[in-house]
């Protein structure tokens, strides 16, 4: 059985960016889950997730697009055919 390779592995999909963030998240404001009511924070924090995730690939984008492409130029000759 061969395994297939999802993409870059230095390069996490969105949902897993969007889940990390949203441990991140939930683990920093634990202390309000008695304030705000468990379902409630997480609705919050999973809207707060989408939100920055969205950032960031939009932020990781504009990188890609704006890094400076190396400058290479391929030298084309002519070949000339001589005819007998």
């Amino acid at each position: 059985m061969s395994q297939q390779e999802t993409g870059n592995p230095m390069a996490p999909d969105k949902k897993q960016v969007r889940k990390e963030i949203g441990e991140k998240l939930a683990g920093a404001l634990a202390e309000y889950k008695q304030e705000l009511g468990e379902k409630k924070l997480a609705t919050r924090v999973k809207e707060v997730s989408k939100l920055i995730s969205r950032d960031l690939r939009k932020s990781s984008k504009k990188q890609k697009k704006h890094a400076p492409k190396s400058k290479t130029k391929v030298k084309l000759t002519k070949k000339t055919t001589t005819k007998a």
